[in-house]
């Protein structure tokens, strides 16, 4: 591992990771998911775009650099960039109605909740962006642990449920809140593209990357399945993964996924 990329994850979860699972022997009923948000089911870093479009100053620029260099953790930043932001509540919920979900984000869901998986969302971002994000696509029903928000006058005002005291680095320990929800008996699928997927992914057996979280993958030698889009992820599902009897079968009622 390069030293840019253990500096990022905590000497505490610093261990064997799982060993990369093959594809024989994966079941719906054995497997968990978890996606990762910004830039993950969205196109682009939602966070990034607010702050570029309603803050009053730069000042977030070096934030962003110092958290780019390793400097300060996510948390400091994220506390720092948001200083620089007025905005109203009509004015951000204006602006995130024009943000789309991964074309192929529904019919995943259908095909991961046809065969009894419930996927869980992990992200630094915050659970007020992406709730609403989620709901004006038309998507419910799924797990969110990010950080909250509040929106006082003009003001973003953050706080961090999900921290960790061991690390310094994520506003959102995603390794602690993975670790507390996995099951010992599941296989855990994670799907994400940058620094804050890092740790996690160190932790789950099959990896789906791109971004700066692939090119981690392959600078450290370690497996993954690079993704474009959800497309290759469902693709990848309906072609691997099957029931206990060895194959996909729609359940009574389901509607016909394709």
């Amino acid at each position: 591992m390069t030293t840019r990329y253990r500096n990022i994850i905590p000497s505490a979860f610093r261990k064997t990771p799982r060993p990369f699972v093959p594809d024989a022997g994966l079941h719906f009923s054995n497997c968990m998911v978890y996606f990762d948000f910004d830039n993950t089911i969205t196109s682009f870093d939602v966070l990034d775009g607010i702050i570029e479009q309603f803050s009053i100053n730069r000042d977030w620029v070096a934030y962003e650099a110092a958290w780019k260099q390793g400097k300060i953790g996510s948390r400091q930043c994220l506390e720092g960039q948001l200083r620089s932001i007025r905005v109203t509540k009509k004015q951000l919920l204006e602006y995130l109605c024009t943000i789309k979900v991964d074309a192929h984000f529904h019919k995943l869901l259908m095909l991961l909740r046809a065969g009894g998986i419930n996927p869980v969302i992990l992200s630094d971002s915050f659970s007020f962006l992406i709730e609403y994000i989620l709901q004006h696509n038309g998507i419910h029903g799924i797990k969110v642990y990010s950080n909250q928000l509040k929106i006082h006058k003009s003001q973003l005002v953050p706080s961090f449920p999900y921290t960790n005291s061991l690390c310094s680095h994520c506003a959102h320990c995603k390794t602690s809140t993975l670790s507390s929800e996995a099951f010992k008996d599941k296989k855990v699928l994670y799907i994400g593209d940058g620094l804050s997927d890092v740790c996690p992914a160190h932790h789950a057996d099959i990896v789906f990357a791109k971004s700066t979280l692939l090119k981690h993958f392959q600078e450290t030698e370690r497996d993954c399945l690079a993704f474009t889009d959800f497309g290759d992820i469902y693709n990848y599902f309906k072609e691997h993964i099957h029931d206990a009897e060895g194959k996909y079968r729609y359940g009574a009622g389901s509607a016909a996924i394709s």
